[in-house]
């Protein structure tokens, strides 16, 4: 994501003591609770798209029931929240309120129709349990990010080079199909967007002081923060499921 121009935003308020600030708080919980009802509205779609008429339409099926491949309409919607991702990178570098909340929505939207792949792949025990432990680890890293006090804007910006990388490495082993690669990569997967998590709601402070008060403004940030955790909470669910999940 953009990171809503987050380069204006470095740490322009070292001085301040951003634990007790009201504003701060409210604004925070703003973006929780619109990632809140993203990762909602995310579950219903997985279990809508996940019904066999709409199975049909986006995955190759085997006889035994497990889903073996993806058929057009399937690899449309799995790769188009990253589509929509990279080009609102170019197309939106002023956003409004309305079209930051059509990004934010239409992302969730898009990603949550994918997520049926999931569904059919893992058991419904294992989906609960991951789901769990990728909410207690995003609590306690989301946490850790909104009161240290360490700059981590170096730190985030090697992530973030490393988030492409990780994208290339998956693509490659999809041809390659090698189950060590894919395990390498998911642990490396788990460690940096746990270090993301982290680094974001850290900046996500950093842009609260920066905006001043600007309400239109704060409604954009709080779509593009929302937006950024979300991503980075999804992320680490697929990865973790890799190794918590029992395959049906």
């Amino acid at each position: 994501m953009s990171e809503f121009n987050e380069a204006q935003y470095r740490n322009p308020a070292a001085s301040m003591d951003m634990s007790i600030d009201q504003g701060l708080r409210s604004f925070m919980l703003g973006v929780y609770n619109k990632m809140a009802l993203g990762l909602l509205l995310s579950a219903v779609l997985a279990y809508v798209t996940s019904v066999p008429p709409i199975v049909d339409l986006l995955y190759v099926i085997d006889p035994a029931g497990r889903l073996v491949g993806f058929k057009p309409l399937g690899m449309v919607v799995a790769f188009a929240p990253l589509v929509v991702i990279l080009g609102s990178n170019f197309l939106m570098k002023n956003p409004s309120k309305t079209g930051a909340n059509l990004l934010y929505w239409g992302i969730v939207s898009l990603i949550g129709a994918g997520l049926s792949a999931w569904v059919l792949l893992y058991t419904p025990n294992s989906l609960a349990l991951t789901f769990v432990v990728t909410a207690s680890a995003f609590g306690a890293l989301s946490l850790f990010g909104y009161t240290t006090k360490k700059d981590m804007t170096g730190f985030g910006s090697f992530l973030i080079m490393a988030v492409w990388g990780l994208i290339v490495g998956f693509l490659v082993n999809m041809f390659l199909k090698s189950g060590p690669m894919d395990l390498i990569l998911s642990g490396a997967g788990v460690l940096i967007f746990a270090g993301l998590i982290a680094y974001k709601t850290q900046q996500l402070k950093y842009t609260y002081y920066a905006i001043g008060g600007d309400e239109t403004q704060l409604s954009v940030a709080t779509s593009y923060g929302a937006l950024n955790l979300y991503i980075s909470f999804i992320n680490l669910f697929q990865m973790l499921l890799r190794f918590l999940g029992d395959r049906r």
